[in-house]
């Protein structure tokens, strides 16, 4: 049995191939998916105060019963009463979705 063994591993023709050149191609591509949402708050301080054309204020803005009054009556007027107390002012949500996609292709050429 031994001898039969060798004698077909002896029989087996071996293959050596040598390379005089040659060339490889390898392609790589990529996907990146980003989604994301930026918040943000702004905050302010608390603030009083009035503008307006043809109008007299009895007292300051600051006491709670101050009334306002047409100065000339007939002519035109305007008034504008901001209170605003302090804390969020703005809220702005951005969402975004971001797709990239990058192929890289690379070429290898070798010869002796």
């Amino acid at each position: 049995m031994k001898r039969l063994f060798l004698l077909l591993l002896l029989a087996t023709p071996v293959s050596a191939q040598n390379f005089t050149n040659g060339s490889m191609q390898s392609t790589t591509t990529t996907t990146t998916d980003i989604n994301r949402t930026i918040a943000t708050e702004k905050y302010g301080g608390d603030y009083k105060g009035w503008s307006g054309t043809n109008i007299t204020p009895s007292g300051p803005i600051e006491d709670g019963s101050t009334t306002f009054s047409i100065t000339t009556a007939g002519d035109a007027f305007q008034l504008e009463i901001v209170d605003r107390s302090a804390g969020v002012i703005e809220t702005i949500d951005i969402t975004e979705s971001i797709q990239q996609t990058s192929t890289t292709t690379s070429l290898s050429v070798f010869s002796q």
